[in-house]
């Protein structure tokens, strides 16, 4: 019997693409500012990292932050534990470009100080001292404008909330995040972000999920001692990813015991994931096998390295052989694959040209530096005006609507 091949392929066809269109709900919020970048509201999703330097060392510390900073990490944070910290804070805010958190932990005095100099400083409830402490620096933050991140962190939670919990629980993490909030706003502060980390996933998910459904401060979302590069980047991609899909997280950091670049990168993956934010290159490479005539592993990292001064969104794809090459290609601005001692070079799935082998590299590096500059002189590579200067651009509209996962909500108390 004929059938209508076309037909009922296009009917499929346009099925999957509805499906493929992924709308993420955002969570609602409140918008603070934190230097120059907006945090919650419509902003986009941003990216932030946290120096593993020696502040003292400024030297050490500044160049860290310019990789940072070409990484297009949007802002960074740093270490101020004690009064020599926090007194080259100027001299590091001074060679920056993007904005600059600083993170205090035991000694309110050095808040004090770093509120003169930075764009937020992150205090946690769990080891801030009595409430007067928070007190001065409240003022502190008042006289200079600038936004509070309240940091609970399932390692210093209040003695209090163990004792009650037995444990660092996701309640036991909510309701210290919870109770913070309220002692803030009861003086009149409300000028913060929240975060609620730690180091299982599923604790720290439903430590999220438990503050964002009776709070609408903007979230920085983050899964802490995540752990190496490998399992950090897994384990935060598992928690942030869900957290996000759901509409949850205004701000983030990876958390690797690495390069804190690599925390920038994997970040950038998890957005563009999720289809949140776009920047740069996106490498489509296959997992090779049998069949495969070109290096693909060392040809796709050797692009993301010498690719990664591009802003542009581009998809780049490097696939091993022609059997599927063009076809898996087709999604991609441009790409290669090899064949028979050659290589193709493709655009939108169509073949441009052959290529001889040696020259496959060069040749696709080439190009694509040309439609990145072609794009960009279009408008289409220029960033959008909801994203920051870094080159971010969102690509898909944003709900007012929140999103929930559909449990009880446990009321926690207010103190």
């Amino acid at each position: 019997m004929e059938t209508n091949r076309g037909a009922d392929w296009g009917v499929k066809d346009k099925g999957v693409r509805e499906l493929r269109q992924m709308h993420i709900a955002r969570r609602k919020t409140r918008q603070i500012l934190v230097g120059t970048v907006k945090v919650g509201g419509d902003a986009p999703v941003s990216v932030q990292s946290m120096c593993s330097t020696d502040t003292r060392d400024v030297a050490t510390t500044v160049a860290q932050i310019h990789q940072l900073e070409a990484a297009g990490c949007e802002i960074i944070r740093v270490a101020v534990p004690d009064e020599e910290a926090a007194a080259v804070l100027p001299q590091i805010k001074a060679a920056m470009t993007v904005p600059l958190i600083a993170d205090i932990h035991f000694d309110h005095r050095l808040a004090l100080k770093a509120a003169a100099v930075v764009d937020c400083v992150r205090i946690n409830p769990g080891n801030i001292g009595t409430w007067w402490k928070v007190e001065e620096v409240i003022k502190a933050v008042n006289d200079h404008g600038i936004p509070i991140r309240v940091g609970v962190n399932g390692g210093s939670l209040e003695r209090p909330l163990l004792e009650k919990y037995g444990w660092p629980s996701p309640e036991a993490l909510s309701e210290s995040a919870l109770n913070a909030v309220h002692a803030l706003e009861d003086v009149g502060f409300t000028n913060m972000k929240v975060s609620l980390k730690a180091s299982d996933v599923k604790h720290a998910i439903d430590a999220y999920w438990l503050f964002a459904m009776q709070s609408d401060y903007p979230l920085h979302i983050g899964i802490t001692e995540a752990g190496t590069a490998m399992t950090g980047a897994v384990k935060s991609s598992i928690g942030l990813g869900y957290l996000l899909s759901q509409g949850i997280g205004d701000t983030l950091r990876v958390s690797l015991a690495a390069d804190p670049v690599e925390e920038v990168k994997v970040g950038f993956e998890i957005l563009k994931s999720l289809e949140l934010r776009h920047r740069g290159i996106n490498v489509i490479a296959c997992p090779t096998c049998g069949r495969v005539e070109i290096d693909v592993v060392r040809m796709a990292n050797e692009l993301e390295k010498k690719l990664g001064h591009i802003k542009t969104p581009l998809n780049v794809s490097v696939l091993g052989c022609v059997v599927n090459g063009i076809g898996e290609g087709k999604e991609a601005d441009i790409g290669i694959a090899g064949g028979e001692g050659k290589g193709i070079l493709f655009k939108k799935g169509k073949l441009v040209r052959k290529v001889p082998m040696e020259e496959l590299m060069d040749t696709l590096i080439e190009e694509v530096e040309q439609l990145a500059k072609e794009k960009e002189a279009e408008g289409n590579g220029a960033p959008t005006s909801s994203s920051t200067e870094n080159g971010w651009e969102p690509l898909i509209p944003q709900s007012d609507h929140l999103s929930t996962l559909g449990r009880e909500i446990p009321v926690l108390p207010r103190r």
